[in-house]
């Protein structure tokens, strides 16, 4: 069935609120497994960063869910499909530091370490990511922004979210999947 982005980030922002689990990979995983869900498209754009921000809440990070993922949806929904090679930005990544700077109200005006935190974080994962190359995958891409995530909002803030071990279980799907080139790789 066909889906507009609109309908996507419906359907997922229903299916996550419901999700009381701590580790934002067990969240987007059981969400990429939907039929609403592409192997690859921006839907990625507000499923990565909603994901965090769900998980961040369950660990005790005390947010309003609901405006966060409404504030999340608008900024996101205005990123363009194929960010990685046209822009030079993987577009999970910009979810998740959107996520962040809705967290804290980090705009292009402040000058509180917030800001400059977001620069850390989109900066250190993007060097992994290019680390790694291409092509696109926006299920490897997903993994690596949300494992950094959860190791810089415990370094950072405190905030302990879960983690377990990170295997694809998408590979078969992806026609351009790297294999031993991808960390998550399941043999």
């Amino acid at each position: 069935m066909e889906y507009t982005l609109e309908n996507k980030y419906q359907f997922i922002k229903n299916e996550i609120v419901k999700n009381k689990s701590k580790n934002p990979i067990e969240i987007v995983r059981d969400i990429m497994h939907k039929d609403f869900i592409s192997i690859h498209g921006p839907e990625h754009h507000f499923l990565d960063g909603a994901a965090f921000l769900v998980a961040y809440n369950n660990a005790g990070g005390s947010i309003d869910v609901d405006h966060c993922l409404d504030e999340l949806a608008k900024r996101t929904i205005k990123m363009p499909g194929a960010m990685c090679g046209y822009w030079g930005i993987c577009g999970s990544l910009a979810s998740v530091g959107a996520a962040l700077s809705i967290l804290h109200s980090t705009g292009p005006l402040s000058t509180d370490e917030f800001y400059k935190h977001n620069m850390e974080y989109t900066s250190t994962v993007l060097t992994k990511m290019s680390k790694i190359g291409g092509a696109r995958c926006c299920k490897r891409n997903a993994f690596l922004s949300l494992l950094q995530a959860v190791n810089f909002v415990k370094e950072k803030y405190g905030i302990e979210m879960e983690l377990n071990k990170i295997e694809c279980e998408f590979s078969s799907l992806n026609k351009q999947c790297l294999h031993n080139k991808c960390p998550f790789y399941k043999n």
